[in-house]
């Protein structure tokens, strides 16, 4: 497959880049800063997603199968990246008429409110009691910045008409692929508190290929 990724230096970014190399795709990877790539055979796109030129991106896209973006706040001061970067994302996607997309999220944004959701559930059904009324409050409350962005991501993701997939892990660790994670379509994992951003990226890249992911959120834990 022919695939582009954004945010391809990124904790999960960097995982999907070499997941998809190894796999003989044919892979765009759209950076901030080029310096922070390894030697890689993938073709490298530098913009800023926060001010990148529209043809950059279209260009960046043109023919793909499918887009992969593991865009994200790294600290506070970043909340916004991933809703205004995926706008720019989607709109240079219609431009190339390129219809598949699948992003990183978070596990806790089904409660998050949103611009478009500004009542969502206040439990997610694969939540337990912990992470409903312990974990769950004090880590929304620590991240709300991050999650508000996130939340409004997909937003944009769900108004765009795009065939899109938003797979939420719990907590990230830096444990290698394992490839048994598990996963359920629209909702959180019970008890599922960790996952590795290497098992996300491999998540990632399967949904590509899984139509019955096709406008749904993936919840996935090891």
């Amino acid at each position: 497959m022919k695939l582009t990724i954004f945010a391809a230096t990124g904790g999960i970014g960097r995982h999907l880049l070499e997941q998809s190399l190894a796999a003989g795709h044919d892979v765009t990877a759209v950076v901030r800063n080029p310096g922070k790539l390894p030697p890689t055979a993938a073709r490298v796109v530098t913009a800023d997603l926060a001010d990148a030129e529209p043809a950059t991106l279209r260009a960046a896209v043109e023919g793909a199968d499918a887009v992969l973006s593991g865009l994200g706040a790294r600290v506070k001061t970043e909340a916004g990246v991933a809703w205004r970067g995926t706008q720019a994302i989607v709109s240079a996607m219609k431009v190339a008429a390129v219809r598949r997309i699948v992003v990183v999220s978070a596990a806790p944004i089904g409660t998050v409110p949103s611009p478009a959701r500004p009542k969502p559930p206040r439990h997610d059904p694969g939540d337990n009691f912990v992470m409903r009324y312990l974990a769950g409050p004090i880590i929304k409350a620590a991240l709300r910045e991050h999650y508000a962005d996130l939340a409004r991501m997909e937003d944009v993701l769900r108004d765009s008409g795009l065939d899109w997939t938003v797979v939420r892990p719990p907590r990230l660790t830096d444990k290698p692929v394992s490839g048994s994670y598990r996963t359920a379509l629209g909702q959180n994992l019970p008890g599922g508190m960790f996952a590795s951003r290497a098992d996300v990226a491999h998540c990632m890249l399967r949904a590509v290929g899984e139509p019955e992911t096709i406008k749904h959120t993936v919840g996935l834990a090891n």
